[in-house]
């Protein structure tokens, strides 16, 4: 049994990992932390990782980049592994996680979706086999809720297309005032904010005559909770510090 410490409980996501939790023989939800406190229900949950005595095996986040330190504070603290399932960190935060990740197993990925990482695999030979001959352009849409733009989706995608490609590319995020024709080393990320769009990234390459594209739709928000899940299952056996993503998991 897999005890989870579910940080964002409260969230839709946070309730998405505890429903999964609940059908699942080997993951309990021992304790949720959540700004909004909530006490009662089928776990006890507390308004910050300092107020959380309760034990468990593995820390999974969705709540927001703002609580960072408080829940490294609590997982070194602990010798807890943690699943960071929170998007929009800064270079700092990086830096942070990183230096954690040098003393317990720290699990971040800017989506857990089992399809977008298969995604990720395809984008990578393909810029390898096309090479300088296609323009490289992502497109991802979300809901209008959502603050960070572009997502993490679009630029973990645009790093694998950059991996691949012979010279080190430039991203532009916005056209409307560049007058001038596109650089060929350009990857161009656009956003679309609207609606209740759950998640959708399509990456294109446009070369002479003809286009082709590789696109993942997200359907529902389970998709990431059902990654964090496997994440969380995959933490519990890591028997060293480090940064694990996706592709570890695969």
């Amino acid at each position: 049994m897999v005890r989870l410490i579910l940080s964002g409980c409260n969230g839709h996501m946070g309730r998405a990992v505890a429903n999964l939790c609940d059908a699942d023989p080997e993951l309990e939800v021992a304790a949720g932390i959540d700004v909004l406190g909530q006490p009662g229900g089928q776990f006890p949950v507390y308004s910050s990782p300092a107020a959380c005595p309760v034990p468990g095996d593995v820390l999974v986040d969705f709540s927001h980049p703002s609580a960072l330190d408080a829940l490294l504070e609590f997982c070194l603290e602990r010798s807890m592994p943690a699943v960071l399932a929170t998007t929009g960190y800064s270079e700092q935060q990086l830096g942070q996680i990183g230096r954690a990740a040098g003393r317990i197993p720290v699990f971040r990925s800017a989506n857990f979706s089992l399809g977008v990482n298969r995604l990720r695999g395809l984008v990578r030979p393909a810029a390898a086999a096309l090479g300088e001959g296609y323009d490289v352009e992502i497109v991802e849409r979300h809901h209008r809720r959502k603050v960070d733009a572009p997502s993490g989706t679009a630029l973990m995608l645009a790093a694998a297309a950059a991996q691949a490609l012979p010279q080190q590319p430039e991203y532009v995020y916005d056209r409307h005032s560049v007058r001038q024709a596109r650089q060929p080393r350009e990857i161009g990320i656009s956003s679309v904010r609207g609606g209740t769009i759950v998640g959708d990234h399509t990456v294109i390459f446009a070369g002479p005559d003809e286009v082709i594209e590789l696109s993942h739709h997200a359907a529902s928000r389970e998709i990431f909770a059902a990654g964090a899940v496997r994440a969380a299952k995959f933490l519990a056996r890591a028997d060293r510090p480090g940064l694990y993503d996706m592709s570890s998991l695969l």
